[in-house]
């Protein structure tokens, strides 16, 4: 069965001198998040932009995806930490997220650096926004096991 999720946004004014608000309209976890032009590409100051949102939903769904595999081979984490950094650029044809970079710090009992690397780079391939953005976005992963 299909799940929905929804968000809205309002804008007012034109792009570089308004600003805008967004809701999770499903949930109402954050209502009126700030958002502006400059908070996408200058500095935030006190707002956040799509590419952070975009930032924030794949990283949790790649710690998701990871979680899962890992304990498929037998080898569930303790706990995985994981950043996303997504690069929005100038192009030839206008503003363009490039990339996603993930990076994950794990503690998973039983796992060696070989085999948590393999793993995290079928996470990435593998987790829906991942699958999304694929062919469009440079995908990457930096994947570190703590010893302990």
């Amino acid at each position: 069965m299909a799940e929905t999720r929804r968000a809205e946004a309002t804008w007012e004014s034109d792009l570089l001198s308004g600003q805008g608000v967004v809701t999770a309209s499903t949930t109402q976890l954050f209502t009126a998040l700030p958002v502006s032009w400059a908070s996408r590409t200058a500095a935030p100051s006190g707002r956040t932009s799509p590419e952070e949102l975009l930032a924030a939903a794949h990283a949790s769904c790649f710690s998701m995806e990871f979680a899962l595999e890992l304990a498929q081979a037998g080898m569930p984490p303790q706990r995985l930490d994981v950043s996303a950094t997504v690069t929005f650029d100038r192009a030839e044809d206008g503003w363009k997220v490039t990339r996603s970079a993930l990076a994950v710090r794990g503690r998973v009992p039983g796992a060696n650096a070989e085999k948590f690397r393999e793993i995290a780079q079928s996470a990435r391939d593998n987790c829906p926004i991942s699958q999304a953005l694929k062919g469009n976005v440079d995908l990457t992963i930096e994947a570190t096991l703590e010893s302990r």
